[in-house]
């Protein structure tokens, strides 16, 4: 397809099989909602067992036996936790970190202009998800930190229900700082993460479109490409797990009754850096490198089903 926009100038919009429009847009916030609500979701049993084992060590010392204590003092349901303002929340969250990535990627490649586009990818990858990460979070904060509340709070001290639980926070926001008080260590989590993850992944997919299938992108099938989308997605998962842990701990942290009313530093000091950066960590990495793998596959799923192509290239 020309890269020329029907002025005549290069565009950004126009390098894809489709034009990036509206419509374009649309559909790529959707597949987000898709990609990120269903997959943050079905791992909600993992995530119940990172936070406790962040928040309380010397009782939930691993992933397994954390959740057996979890299932045995609150049986299956306590290890589902959450679940309602986890699919929401990030659904939401999705929905604005893919569309508006796709939205700032273009915004910023036509900033720069084709030459600078192309001598500089990473760079645009950097500050598009950098961009959209930031409206992704601002959509997430309320239910994240109500998903963190229902999850670490010892059992019958706090509602569990989705509807029951943002009552709750609302009505407690004096202390809980409901619903934006989390927004900052929540951006230090997931900026660096977000970046991290789109940066890696279009690496990733280059360096396969560049050294083991060669051949131009559109040439190979789909299973092909969407698997190659997968395993990128899944190695970037890992980077990203590790760098964007010690702000998930802090984040953890937040939601604990002995820590209310403490400052984000003030938590940070006194955990230490060493238990921020590993405390979960092993669970972590498994649970986001399954996590983001999956997200791209279904994301990319979605694009192609509706013929939008898959994401990245040479």
């Amino acid at each position: 397809m020309s890269h020329l926009a029907p002025t005549g100038k290069w565009d950004a919009r126009y390098i894809g099989p489709v034009p990036h429009d509206a419509a374009y847009y649309a559909k790529c916030m959707l597949g987000g909602v898709l990609a990120c609500g269903f997959t943050h979701a079905g791992l909600t049993p993992l995530d119940v067992a990172k936070c406790n084992m962040q928040v309380n060590p010397t009782k939930y010392k691993g992933l397994t036996s954390g959740l057996a204590t979890l299932i045995r003092e609150e049986g299956q349901t306590g290890i589902w936790k959450g679940f309602g303002p986890t699919f929401v929340g990030y659904s939401l969250q999705g929905m604005f970190k893919f569309g508006l990535y796709e939205v700032f990627k273009d915004l910023y490649m036509n900033l720069a202009g084709e030459e600078l586009s192309n001598k500089y990818k990473p760079a645009i990858w950097l500050a598009g998800s950098a961009s959209a990460e930031v409206f992704a979070d601002i959509a997430l904060c309320p239910l994240e930190m109500t998903k963190v509340k229902i999850q670490t709070s010892p059992n019958g001290t706090f509602p569990t229900a989705f509807g029951a639980a943002l009552a709750e926070m609302s009505r407690t926001k004096v202390e809980t700082r409901y619903p934006f008080g989390s927004l900052v260590p929540l951006w230090s989590r997931q900026i660096p993460y977000t970046m991290a993850k789109f940066l890696f992944f279009e690496k990733i997919v280059q360096l396969f479109y560049t050294h083991v299938f060669p051949e131009p992108k559109e040439t190979y099938a789909q299973t092909t490409q969407l698997g190659v989308t997968f395993a990128s997605g899944y190695l970037a998962g890992v980077v990203c797990a590790v760098v964007s842990h010690p702000a998930d701990t802090v984040v953890s942290l937040m939601g604990k009754p002995a820590n209310k009313g403490k400052s984000i530093g003030a938590i940070a000091s006194e955990t230490g850096i060493v238990t921020l950066a590993t405390k979960g960590l092993g669970t972590r990495v498994l649970m986001i490198g399954t996590l983001t793998g999956f997200q791209w596959w279904i994301y990319d799923s979605f694009k192609a089903s509706m013929g939008l192509g898959t994401t990245g290239g040479k």
